[in-house]
């Protein structure tokens, strides 16, 4: 386990389900800080988190009064941080589908680029349903067309490490990101600010019900969610463009 003054992992939670305990379990194995912000759950998961942080000085859970969603969560999370000055989060689902054993990894990353945000590219195996895979390479081409291909390899996998301080700049600047479309919206506003990324190979595991698995996706209303996000945040781009461009062209240092 890596104790940092720093770097921290911030894990939002809404009704988890049972991969929660093995989740906070396998990150804290990894590393120190790790901050566990309870998102209005309804599921008795709170209960289970106050009687491991009695047990363990290394964790924090953050309480909120009502759900509002992933990105609110997290902002949370990231004013909390940032108060108690720390520079850098590694965000992580509570569900048991992100690799705690890659924290280390991302986090020396983040270490040798700290003005990067370090964004996981996700191994799938055969548990990741087909209709998630192919949906987001639409979603991946968006990114890259709106970042003018500022080098995202993909664009909803939200086991990253981000800069604190631009992300909540970006945050508090919109009144989105606030749920599902934060992971992509963060990645395309971080890029409009000059963020550079940095991909590292993560597995990803999806959990079958039977496996304790829980997910809060909703097709129909994410997939609008991210669509109208898009078109959205196309406006933007089209503003954005002749910096994107001349940032693009600007000749690099030699190394």
């Amino acid at each position: 386990m890596i104790p940092s003054d720093t770097h921290l992992v911030l894990i939002p939670s809404f009704n988890p389900g049972e991969k929660l305990h093995d989740t906070v379990l396998d990150a804290r194995a990894q590393w120190s800080p790790v901050w566990v912000i309870v998102d209005g759950s309804t599921d008795g998961s709170l209960e289970l988190l106050e009687e491991m942080r009695r047990a363990d000085p290394g964790l924090r859970v953050l309480v909120r009064g009502s759900n509002g969603g992933k990105g609110a969560a997290l902002l949370d999370g990231l004013r909390e941080a940032q108060r108690a000055g720390f520079t850098h989060a590694l965000t992580m689902d509570s569900d048991g589908q992100h690799p705690a054993g890659c924290i280390a990894a991302f986090m020396a990353a983040s270490r040798a680029a700290p003005q990067a945000m370090i964004l996981g590219e996700p191994v799938f195996d055969a548990s990741a349903p087909r209709i998630r895979v192919r949906g987001r390479r639409i979603a991946n081409w968006a990114t890259n067309l709106e970042t003018l291909w500022a080098g995202v390899h993909d664009t909803l996998f939200g086991f990253r490490v981000y800069p604190i301080t631009p992300l909540i700049a970006v945050m508090e600047g919109s009144h989105w990101m606030r749920r599902f479309d934060f992971d992509a919206e963060a990645v395309v506003r971080l890029s409009w600010r000059g963020v550079p990324a940095v991909n590292l190979p993560a597995p990803v595991r999806y959990f079958s019900a039977q496996e304790g698995g829980v997910s809060h996706f909703n097709y129909w209303r994410d997939n609008v969610l991210l669509t109208s996000m898009y078109l959205r945040l196309f406006a933007g781009f089209a503003l954005r463009l002749p910096l994107l461009i001349t940032r693009r062209l600007r000749p690099r240092p030699l190394v």
